[in-house]
């Protein structure tokens, strides 16, 4: 059995509490990315036997289930699967393993994330009768060198140390990716992967939020190295909200199936799924977890990493895809060649499927070839995923 997928698709990135979605509820999108994945796919919608959806920091319940009834897909089951941010990368992973095993024919897998909608959760002081409100679950704790409230020290501060970053790296790197993003959607290469929602506004008014809004065309070196570090407190610390990931919303998905049903149905094979892996490192090493899961996707794929033509390695922080390539040795020419979470931005549980995404269509651009989407995830651990065009 082969795993394959025959439509990928994404919303277009917002900001998150002041953008373009800050009124579209998380089941919403999550509706509408459901449907856009199936159309997209010309796939009959009774086919499907699951849809599994990554939700991180959403308050619980299985929005895939939800979107599944609402988009009238009553027959499939929906699934909610939470890795934090490699939850959508682990949705697409799961939903191939389940295929390739013969159990499944065809599901739409991916993510939804809408940092607006965010809720505050109740929980309960053990011994007590007191509720404290907090947004993080009793199973992500804080610990001293990682503060699961604060992951510019976790993630972003831990890579630049462990690679021996500069502020200045950081910040050109970052500068590169709102170029690139930008450039990217100049051009247009963006938008065949983004499926537009009418969204409804506060006056009444309505439009199509169809373009990333999160890049930055006024950016530059020295509007980066203006602002100021988050913990001026801690000495040489390096991280700004120049140099780290946005706060957005946004949806991802995508429809694996078994080969033998896209060739059965007439449906175009846009890539297949070569593997996938994920790893777990303490804590205070979030932001170098990438590290360890790259050379473990390779060995079980047997690829060598010469290999791989291009690469998403997401920018929760500069300093993470910063720090991969220096360890591993991979050219950052080829890596986020359309920007990532600093630009585009990075809507926590959509982000892995935005990536994969954004893979296949660069790659079916480029004439095909393998591609790698790798990523660090809170809690310490990281997840990756290998498609082939």
């Amino acid at each position: 059995m082969a795993a394959v997928i025959v439509s990928a698709v994404r919303t277009a990135v917002a900001t998150a509490r002041r953008g373009s979605l800050v009124d579209v509820p998380t089941e919403v999108l999550a509706r509408h990315i459901l449907s856009a994945a199936i159309d997209r796919s010309r796939l009959a919608p009774e086919l499907i036997d699951d849809v599994i959806f990554a939700e991180s920091l959403y308050g619980g319940g299985a929005v895939a289930r939800h979107a599944a009834v609402e988009a009238g897909i009553v027959n499939a089951g929906g699934m909610a699967l939470n890795r934090h941010c490699a939850g959508s990368l682990s949705a697409i992973a799961v939903a191939a393993g389940s295929i390739m095993a013969g159990m499944d024919r065809a599901i739409v897998a991916g993510g939804v994330h809408s940092s607006s909608f965010m809720p505050m959760l109740a929980w309960r002081t053990p011994g007590s009768d007191d509720y404290s409100d907090t947004r993080f679950p009793p199973t992500h704790p804080n610990e001293p060198e990682a503060p699961n409230d604060d992951m510019t020290i976790t993630v972003g501060w831990s890579a630049a140390q462990a690679a021996g970053l500069s502020r200045e790296e950081q910040d050109e790197w970052a500068l590169r990716s709102h170029q690139r993003a930008v450039a990217a959607t100049d051009a247009g290469r963006l938008a065949e992967e983004i499926a537009p929602i009418r969204v409804q506004r506060r006056d009444g008014t309505e439009f199509d939020f169809a373009v990333d809004e999160h890049p930055r065309r006024d950016t530059s070196m020295e509007r980066l190295g203006s602002l100021k570090v988050i913990h001026p407190e801690i000495d040489g610390f390096s991280i700004t909200a120049g140099n780290s990931s946005g706060i957005n919303d946004a949806a991802a998905a995508l429809m694996v199936v078994d080969e033998s049903v896209a060739r059965a149905e007439g449906l175009e094979i846009m890539a297949r799924v070569r593997g996938w892996c994920s790893v777990g490192v303490p804590p205070r090493d979030t932001g170098i977890s990438v590290i360890r899961v790259v050379p473990k996707l390779l060995g079980r794929t047997g690829v060598a990493q010469s290999d791989i033509a291009i690469w998403e390695i997401n920018e929760a922080f500069a300093s993470v895809p910063l720090a991969t390539c220096r360890a591993l040795g991979i050219d950052e020419e080829i890596v986020n060649v359309s920007g990532s979470g600093c630009s585009i931005g990075h809507p926590i549980a959509a982000s892995g499927a935005r990536m994969v995404t954004s893979l296949i269509y660069e790659l079916r651009r480029r004439g095909g070839g393998l591609g790698v989407a790798a990523m660090c995830a809170g809690g310490g651990q990281a997840g990756s995923l290998m498609i082939e065009v």
